[in-house]
């Protein structure tokens, strides 16, 4: 009967020493528009607000005047493309019509020196709510007069494997 008295003072005396857990990380949110990560990614939403609406003129307002693209795709049967795009090129894809297109970024990660950015995210893109295909876009982006503006996309895009 000594041993239940014992194990009752060993349980109190562990129960008052609390083991240091660091906390969990905190999500990846998307940064307040105040701040100058906020300030980068306002042209990139705004561009793919204009890949949605189709609207060639939106998107060449997040864009600078000799902006460029280009594209890496890899097919499903495994050949590899890459094609260089002028602005002009870029916008001429998007253009009024019935489906509706929808392009998602993921946990962008930003990145800023004085007046030169990035920002490097996973994205989707849906046709009509249904995924299309996905890869990581690439936005390179200048600060001129106080704005930023996209001075280069790049994105890889598959049709598998799309995780997000």
């Amino acid at each position: 009967m000594m041993i239940a008295p014992m194990l009752l003072v060993l349980a109190a005396q562990m129960s008052s020493q609390v083991t240091p857990v660091q906390p969990l990380p905190k999500g990846t949110g998307l940064p307040p528009p105040a701040t100058e990560e906020g300030q980068v990614l306002a042209p990139v939403t705004a561009l793919l607000a204009g890949i949605g609406a189709r609207d060639a003129a939106r998107i060449g307002d997040a864009m600078r005047a000799d902006a460029t693209a280009t594209s890496a795709s890899e097919n499903a049967d495994g050949t590899r493309t890459v094609k260089h795009m002028t602005r002009a090129e870029l916008l001429a894809r998007f253009t009024p019509g019935a489906e509706r297109f929808e392009e998602r970024i993921a946990t962008p990660a930003i990145e800023v020196d004085g007046d030169i950015a990035m920002v490097w995210a996973p994205y989707t893109f849906s046709i009509n709510g249904v995924r299309h295909h996905c890869g990581y876009d690439h936005f390179d982006l200048v600060r001129e007069n106080g704005r930023w503006l996209v001075q280069n996309i790049t994105w890889s895009s598959r049709t598998t494997p799309c995780e997000n």
